[in-house]
């Protein structure tokens, strides 16, 4: 009896992985799940600025490119790309209010990143299948907010 492995989408029983599976691998990547939280030197509006205004946003996750003519702020249904290089991810927001954001994702990356933050702490959490290493990404983005936003709450 050979090993199961669950995936979100399907099981597959297979006594080895097979080429089926690894094109499959290729083809749409795999399921990852990121959570982290970290401690920041920023109130909640300055974080909720970093986050739902494109003028700020635009600055931490560069070399990113974003869609022109976007809002001032995100509003629930407002849709953009981000493009780094041949990547592009599309996004929905789904939720935007003073302590959360919700954004669906499709495209390079298929799935959603939630953002909630509070006086001094931000936490997010991306769930998504993607051939890309979503988790040190992930990472990197959470350094680049804290370091953003602490010098964004300096200069205010």
């Amino acid at each position: 009896m050979g090993k199961r492995r669950s995936h979100q989408f399907f099981t597959i029983k297979a006594q080895r992985e097979t080429p089926l599976v690894r094109i499959f691998y290729l083809m749409f990547g795999s399921f990852q799940r990121s959570h982290l939280r970290l401690e920041v030197d920023a109130t909640a509006s300055t974080l909720a600025a970093s986050l739902q205004r494109p003028e700020h946003f635009r600055r931490w996750l560069s070399p990113q490119q974003f869609d022109a003519g976007l809002p001032l702020q995100l509003t629930p249904d407002c849709q953009f790309t981000a493009r780094l290089g041949p990547v592009a991810i599309a996004h929905r927001v789904q939720v935007a209010h003073d302590n959360v954001l919700r954004l669906l994702l499709s495209g390079a990356v298929d799935g959603y990143h939630e953002w909630y933050w509070g006086d001094g702490w931000v936490q997010s959490r991306l769930e998504a299948v993607s051939l890309l290493p979503l988790n040190l990404t992930h990472t990197a983005a959470l350094w680049r907010l804290r370091d953003f936003a602490a010098a964004l709450q300096t200069a205010a």
